[in-house]
């Protein structure tokens, strides 16, 4: 467990960073392919070599801005009770996304890395990719994945999802919110709903259920199929 001095440094060296990148993004007109958590990633990295500091220490001292995630995806449930009207009449063509999605997302990225002659133990830990990190973790778990193996896909997935959204969305000429919004909750979870907030509500709230009820499908697909390897 770190000191109070060693937490509060790291905590700030964090929110500095993030909010130093967010601000520059920012300035010039947020491009999808640049984002905050990716050009913060190597700054973090490098004061981490240098400080020589573990991951470990680094990992724990932060251990507040995880916490913080949990009240986060929880307060994305306020824009989707305001659209929960919208939502429910959409319940069909929700559904059928939803499961083209889960289905698409776990065939594609097991059998990339199957077709590459990746062991079992990396097949279980990529099959959750599409989920948020906790989930994901747990799942690969269950599935005898390398839990911290899928957290780093899951993230990785989550944020060049979210950089390459709206420059994919706009080429397929996809301009529906809702939909815009579902797809990137769907395929980039919590970055990707995240960055969705930022270009519009609506699809900020789109991509929350997609988000939400992707976890649970993909949970429940994964579950059963382990039943039967």
């Amino acid at each position: 467990m770190p000191d109070l001095f060693t937490t509060l440094i790291w905590l700030s060296v964090t929110v500095v960073t993030f909010w130093a990148m967010d601000r520059m993004v920012q300035k010039i007109g947020r491009p999808p392919l640049l984002h905050p958590v990716l050009l913060s990633t190597p700054v973090i990295i490098a004061a981490l070599l240098a400080s020589r500091t573990p991951y470990a220490t680094y990992a724990s001292a932060t251990g507040m801005i995880t916490f913080l995630l949990g009240p986060t995806v929880v307060s994305m449930a306020v824009p989707i009770w305001a659209n929960r009207r919208t939502i429910a009449r959409l319940a069909v063509p929700i559904t059928l996304a939803l499961m083209a999605g889960a289905v698409t997302a776990i065939v594609s990225s097991v059998g990339i890395v199957w077709m590459f002659g990746a062991p079992e133990q990396v097949m279980a830990s990529i099959a959750p990719r599409a989920t948020t990190t906790p989930v994901g973790m747990a799942i690969s778990q269950t599935l005898g994945g390398i839990p911290a193996l899928t957290a780093v896909i899951v993230i990785f997935a989550g944020v060049f999802g979210a950089m390459l959204a709206t420059p994919l969305l706009n080429l397929l000429g996809i301009r529906d919110w809702r939909a815009r919004g579902f797809a990137v909750g769907v395929s980039a979870h919590g970055a990707g709903a995240a960055r969705a907030f930022e270009v519009s509500p609506t699809a900020g709230a789109y991509a929350g259920v997609g988000m939400a009820l992707n976890a649970v499908l993909t949970a429940a697909l994964l579950s059963v199929l382990s039943i039967f390897l």
